[in-house]
């Protein structure tokens, strides 16, 4: 999930980003990262509880994969750092413990959920949502 007052995955991102003055992929970074901004996600569980029978499997996801250069590159952008690649085997001295989240490769679909509940995001995608700017405001850092 992202958006305003995200502190996971991308802010993580970034805070590698700053402290190492390079926005990274592993390899060629064309693995898929699925998002969905917060606020179509809190709509979709609030939907699921109003209409969703119980047990139903439902998938917030507004982007369905994302390769993980066009992250890195909005980073790069944001952050005015130069973006790179990263081999595999160096990923776990440049990320850390993070190394294995980058590396997934992560695809998936809503077409379900639109489907049955009759959801369909209406905020930025995590594209556009990084290029509005407040992932880079002054201060900010990840929880993780």
């Amino acid at each position: 999930m992202h958006g305003r007052d995200d502190g996971a995955f991308v802010p993580k991102l970034i805070d590698i980003a700053r402290d190492k003055g390079v926005s990274a992929t592993i390899d060629d970074g064309t693995n898929l990262w699925p998002a969905v901004h917060r606020l179509d996600a809190a709509r979709l569980y609030r939907l699921a509880l109003e209409k969703a029978d119980a047990g139903t499997r439902i998938h917030a996801i507004d982007d369905e994969g994302v390769p993980l250069h066009a992250i890195a590159t909005a980073i790069g952008q944001g952050l005015g750092v130069p973006v790179a690649q990263v081999p595999r085997a160096e990923a776990p001295a440049h990320f850390g413990w993070f190394a294995h989240f980058i590396a997934l490769d992560l695809r998936a679909s809503s077409a379900l959920t639109r489907q049955r509940l009759g959801w369909k995001p209406e905020q930025p995608d995590l594209l556009a949502d990084l290029a509005e700017g407040h992932y880079f405001e002054e201060g900010r850092r990840s929880i993780l």
